[in-house]
């Protein structure tokens, strides 16, 4: 929309961003699955934004009474003198990071799943779990590496676990002495059913497919300690485990602590459904907006709009059709929420889907579905052709299920060397 005042230099466009692409998350699964390249699944933001200036570094702060931000570009750990970035709008959109609880054993054993190295770790421990209880002869660690344990069970838990399961469930065929059946997924939900955000209907049918595959889904549960790899529940179940995976939830990103803009009582910025900003006495802050997971947009009800992939999408177009016709000094539009469109993928060829229309689909036509839409929703064509190329690889071919988890460490062999001594 503003490409030809960017590239007449009438206006300038500035993304600091402490990663130097987007990471396209409704596709982690896939990619923890190994059905998608990591690389396809992010986008360079230089390649993708050309007139614009990306900064690769983290906001320390931001006052916009006085139109100034403060950035830090050094890595983290070392301490740089944060830079002054002046400017006459701001656009807030940091989205959200995992939300945790001081549950025992958590920070020293859980697995988050919001990034691309953290899906491509998780394939990669999945992997060498099955390795180690091919190798060993000790029944209790067997047990315990072939015990996969997911806590939260939104879509975003349901999908990797599944994808997962099915992954591993092909794994074990290249193995002389495991077998399906020995490997144990538990979900464990804190609410009394799965997929808060689908239909009930939907959310009953993908728990009775989950419970066939004989995926263990503890419903009202929660964990009250991981400590030394020992899950305790809260229904009193205890057991060894070697993999667990924090899918619980979702809390606005940190930075926003770092602002004078007014939040709300869970950490969003107050918005109109303008998606301006809105003062606590209900006055528009002058050229400050915000969208996504970290914004509190009203909905048709007066509610917050749930902080979910597809309400972020949608607000990111109307921003920024209201930021054109805002600089073109046109009226601004409101974000009408509607019914959303959600899928979300089982593993190869299985997934559960429903339209806008409140259809409801099931199996191969709902898997097609989610696919489609996640191909159209990827930014640039070139990641959709390569996406799409993995698909299309992965249906002629069998699905790849090396670990690579030593591209984690790669100066671990390097440092043995030292640890081992001079000429060993």
């Amino acid at each position: 929309m503003l490409r030809a005042q960017l590239k007449g230099r009438r206006i300038e466009v500035t993304i600091v961003e402490p990663q130097p692409y987007l990471t396209f998350q409704p596709l982690l699964a896939e990619v923890a699955a190994g059905s998608i390249d990591p690389r396809h699944v992010v986008v360079p933001l230089r390649t993708a934004l050309p007139d614009c200036r990306v900064l690769t570094a983290r906001v320390t702060r931001i006052d916009h009474a006085t139109r100034t931000a403060w950035v830090d570009a050094a890595p983290r750990g070392e301490l740089r003198l944060p830079t002054e970035v002046p400017y006459d709008v701001l656009v807030m959109a940091p989205g959200s990071v995992s939300r945790t609880v001081p549950v025992p054993g958590l920070a020293e054993h859980g697995m988050g799943f919001a990034t691309v190295g953290e899906a491509v770790a998780l394939r990669n421990h999945v992997l060498e779990q099955l390795d180690l209880a091919s190798s060993t002869r000790d029944p209790a660690l067997r047990h315990a590496a072939l015990t996969f344990v997911f806590v939260g069970a939104g879509y975003a838990g349901v999908g990797a676990l599944a994808e997962l399961e099915d992954m591993a469930r092909t794994a074990t065929k290249g193995y002389h002495n495991l077998d399906p059946d020995d490997l144990r997924w538990i979900l464990v939900e804190a609410k009394d059913r799965i997929l808060g955000e689908e239909t009930p209907e939907l959310a009953a049918h993908t728990l009775a497919e989950l419970r066939e595959r004989n995926i263990d889904v503890r419903l009202s549960t929660t964990l009250e300690s991981a400590a030394d790899q020992l899950m305790l529940l809260s229904d009193g179940s205890r057991f060894a485990a070697r993999t667990l995976v924090w899918t619980a939830g979702i809390r606005p990103a940190p930075v926003l602590s770092l602002t004078d803009l007014p939040l709300d009582g869970t950490g969003r910025i107050t918005c109109l459904p303008t998606l301006r900003i809105v003062a606590p006495d209900g006055t528009p802050l002058p050229a400050a907006w915000a969208a996504g997971d970290c914004a509190a947009v009203p909905d048709h009800t007066g509610e917050p709009c749930a902080p979910n992939a597809q309400h972020a999408l949608a607000q990111a177009k109307l921003l920024a059709e209201n930021l054109a016709a805002d600089l073109a000094g046109q009226p601004l539009t409101a974000y009408r929420s509607e019914y959303p469109a959600c899928s979300t993928s089982l593993g190869l060829r299985r997934a559960v889907a429903h339209t806008r229309r409140g259809t409801r689909l099931t199996g191969r036509r709902a898997w097609w579905l989610h696919r489609a839409r996640q191909l159209r929703r990827l930014p640039t064509r070139e990641r959709r052709i390569r996406v799409l190329t993995d698909w299309l690889f992965g249906g002629l071919f069998r699905r790849e299920v090396v670990s690579l988890g030593t591209i984690e460490h790669p100066r671990a062999e390097f440092e043995s060397g030292f640890t081992a001594g001079p000429g060993t």
